[in-house]
């Protein structure tokens, strides 16, 4: 079990009797990036509390870096770092100060904490700023801050819940690029997101919905599911330049199950012997000027939206 940096068994979670997570298996391996996706509310955020030590567990156990959570939540949190979703950041205080402030929280001595706010300051690429007030950074620059003053203990594992929201997409790519650095350095990650981007960098993902988990593996294994790849179905992708028309036109013709706009192109779930040609000589009679059309593979968006309107309908099915 020396490779397993996190993992639970049923860990559940109840307020009264509101079930916020059920049941959750997963496992996480030593310098990992570990994506966990959920709509909102779905108990991505309470699992992370969970872990941390933060909430007690209502049923289940958990380890974190070989900890039992449930017995010494106190130790666990001593061998994490976490970045909440609203990372309490001092806007008053400057970047040096706030590294000062937190490292003295986690009880470092002078001269262990200088060492500590060198190697953050460098790491972080926070040079430039460790003289400006934390309220005047950017959103990318409070992120990386908050990041820094996380790690100033020298945590192994890192938890940080939605670390990229309400960031520009230039500083989520520099974050990210920062988190894969640490990674290669032997830091584990344990990020929640919403964007597909992000969960498509991680080597392992894993996607609760309203307190089950229902997806866990690699992406290339979620996006080989048979449940986002039916029997006798192949995605096709449609490129134009008129995709809003086009979609309309796609979703009307027999043997096309679902379809989709992405950027300049429909995606379109469809028959296996959906005569490709035939849809692009009909699209081009309606006036749709169609650059390519050619075989897709499922992406993790495709995943997730597959298997949450299947839950759905089996969560509307239970309550019919």
């Amino acid at each position: 079990m020396t490779d397993i940096a996190i993992r639970t068994e049923n860990l559940t979670r109840r307020f009264g009797d509101f079930t916020a997570v059920s049941d959750v298996n997963i496992q996480v391996q030593h310098g990992e990036v570990f994506g966990f996706l959920g709509p909102n509310g779905s108990g991505k955020t309470t699992v992370i509390k969970l872990l941390t030590g933060l909430l007690p567990l209502s049923g289940g156990d958990a380890w974190v870096d070989g900890i039992d959570v449930r017995k010494d939540p106190e130790e666990v949190r001593e061998h994490i770092g976490y970045m909440s979703q609203k990372f309490s950041l001092y806007d008053d205080l400057t970047v040096l100060e706030n590294l000062t402030f937190y490292g003295r929280i986690y009880g470092l001595c002078p001269e262990k904490l200088r060492s500590r706010i060198d190697d953050i300051v460098s790491q972080n690429v926070l040079g430039p700023y460790v003289n400006r007030q934390a309220g005047k950074l950017s959103g990318g620059w409070k992120q990386r801050l908050a990041l820094g003053c996380a790690m100033l203990h020298e945590p192994k594992i890192m938890f940080l819940d939605e670390p990229t929201a309400g960031i520009d997409p230039v500083a989520r790519r520099q974050l990210w690029d920062l988190l894969f650095d640490l990674s290669g350095k032997g830091i584990t990650f344990f990020v929640t997101t919403h964007y597909m981007d992000e969960a498509e960098r991680c080597s392992h993902v894993a996607y609760i919905y309203f307190s089950k988990l229902i997806a866990d593996g690699t992406p290339a294994q979620l996006e080989a599911m048979p449940d986002v790849n039916p029997v006798g179905t192949r995605r096709l992708e449609i490129r134009t330049t008129q995709v809003t028309r086009g979609l309309r036109l796609v979703r009307k013709f027999q043997g096309v199950h679902y379809a989709t706009v992405f950027g300049q192109s429909v995606h379109a779930l469809v028959d296996g012997s959906f005569d490709q040609e035939g849809l692009a000589k009909l699209l081009k009679q309606e006036g749709i000027d169609i650059t390519e059309v050619r075989p897709l593979t499922a992406s993790l968006e495709d995943v997730f939206v597959e298997l949450t309107y299947r839950r759905q309908a089996e969560m509307e099915g239970k309550h019919a």
